[in-house]
């Protein structure tokens, strides 16, 4: 039996909207079974999630190698869907890599992102579900992205996800058509600064900045009122050097010390009701079968 696995991601870490993203530690997993007549995808993850070839998985491979034979798959996925962890992007990125395998293509990781990327419309998480680590990327035309790997320090990400769905399309729906053009300026300066304060490690500078963006998270954050009462819960613990909402929310993101993280965690959990309340890693590999 093969196994694929394939990360969790946190994008824009407040500014960095469209364009940074990290990894962290939560999976999917694929394990390729016997041939087919049709695919199939064995998964308990409920019946909004397709087993056959309305499954994304199943679309991202018939899109890019349609001649790769039909197998049975069994998918399991600690990733909730529509709550800002990428669970799309990881399942274009498992696609990706099945059709690469599967039709033995040979693809390179920068043509593999391009993919992605031509799939999902950013690179903010398919970048990192594959690379792994912190990612800073841009599509410059939808099937081309300019992006770098950077390392990142050693921290935990104390996750707040609450109990309800958030859709990327209710989320962007709330966005601005147009900003001021000094709004722009000073959202695209704050948005610069951070990428360069968290490619040479400087967190604490960083989280200031991630408290900071102009862009997404003013217009969200009535959709996700956990937000505020996390920064509220969280003020002056040690420790803790940012909050952002993950990707399109609701999930938030705190980037905290290793040594406070669990403790943070239990202020969280007993502060913010109807939420689950994880610490998670930085996954610097990305995806990576399992052979």
């Amino acid at each position: 039996m093969t196994r694929l696995l394939v990360p969790a991601t946190s994008a824009n870490l407040g500014p960095g909207f469209d364009s940074i993203g990290v990894a962290v530690s939560l999976y999917l997993t694929m394990d390729v079974l016997e041939p087919a007549d049709a695919w199939w995808i064995d998964h308990d993850l409920g019946d909004d999630i397709p087993h056959g070839e309305d499954n994304l998985i199943i679309q991202t491979i018939q899109k890019l190698a349609p001649e790769v034979p039909a197998h049975k798959l069994a998918m399991h996925s600690d990733i909730p869907s529509a709550r800002g962890l990428g669970s799309s992007s990881s399942a274009i990125i498992a696609g990706i890599e099945l059709a690469d395998r599967l039709g033995q293509k040979g693809w390179s990781e920068e043509e593999k992102i391009n993919m992605a990327n031509a799939i999902e419309g950013h690179p903010d998480n398919v970048a990192p579900a594959l690379a792994g680590g912190l990612v800073i990327g841009v599509a410059l035309e939808a099937d081309r992205v300019l992006w770098t790997k950077h390392t990142f320090p050693h921290i935990a990400f104390v996750v707040t996800i609450p109990n309800k769905q958030l859709l990327t399309s209710q989320a962007r729906a709330v966005l601005p058509k147009q900003l001021d053009f000094a709004q722009a300026v000073r959202a695209n300066g704050i948005g610069n600064v951070l990428a360069s304060k968290l490619a040479v490690g400087e967190l604490e500078e960083a989280g200031h900045l991630m408290e900071m963006d102009l862009l997404h998270e003013t217009y969200r954050s009535p959709l996700v009122p956990e937000l505020k009462q996390v920064r509220q819960s969280l003020d002056g613990q040690a420790g803790v050097y940012g909050t952002y909402l993950s990707g399109a929310g609701p999930t938030i993101m705190t980037l905290a010390h290793k040594e406070n993280a669990e403790d943070l965690a239990d202020i969280l959990s007993h502060d913010i009701q109807d939420a689950q309340i994880r610490v998670l890693d930085l996954d610097e590999e990305g995806a990576r079968w399992l052979d």
